[in-house]
């Protein structure tokens, strides 16, 4: 079974590779496949900030 911080860590990797797509998706102009990444991003966002991640630093999406 997972520990928190491999969970967390997880969550973290996963929150990098969604930003990383949703940027090259609003760069493509791809609202679509932009849309659904959102979604992604505010479910992995909202796991780091209960686990109390610090997102100032992380976030570059800013939404």
């Amino acid at each position: 079974m997972p520990t928190g911080l491999e969970v967390t860590k997880a969550a973290m990797d996963d929150f990098k590779k969604i930003q990383r797509y949703m940027v090259l998706a609003k760069k493509e102009n791809a609202a679509e496949t932009y849309a659904e990444l959102k979604r992604e991003y505010i479910v992995l966002k909202a796991i780091l900030q209960v686990a109390g991640v610090n997102m100032t630093d992380i976030d570059e999406i800013k939404e």
